[in-house]
């Protein structure tokens, strides 16, 4: 799967699960871990772990393993990160605070 195909294959999962405020970085040259990242909130816990997961599973289901998942447990931010690409899946509060759209954008 090509690098633009799985990020908009990733936008599209969270936005499955209706993730809100769905963005996606170009972040090539500016970042050295990846060159995408698809940022989106969740509404609860919940909400945030559930979007994760279905997107890890439906990436499986493509036959490309994640490197990586990360805070589920928690479910404030769920990091999942396929190389080319990271989803960074939030609640509203952490997303505000950490405003990763100004960060890399």
């Amino acid at each position: 799967m090509l690098h633009e195909e799985l990020t908009h294959f990733l936008a599209d999962k969270a936005d499955d699960m209706k993730a809100v405020n769905i963005i996606t970085l170009d972040v090539k040259g500016k970042s050295s871990i990846t060159d995408y990242m698809i940022i989106c909130t969740g509404t609860s816990k919940r909400h945030v772990a559930s979007i994760a997961d279905h997107v890890a599973s439906e990436v499986k289901k493509m036959g490309v393993e994640p490197l990586g998942m990360d805070g589920e447990n928690e479910g404030e931010w769920v990091v999942l990160d396929m190389g080319s690409a990271m989803l960074h899946v939030m609640q509203e509060e952490p997303r505000a605070l950490y405003q990763l759209e100004k960060l890399w954008g």
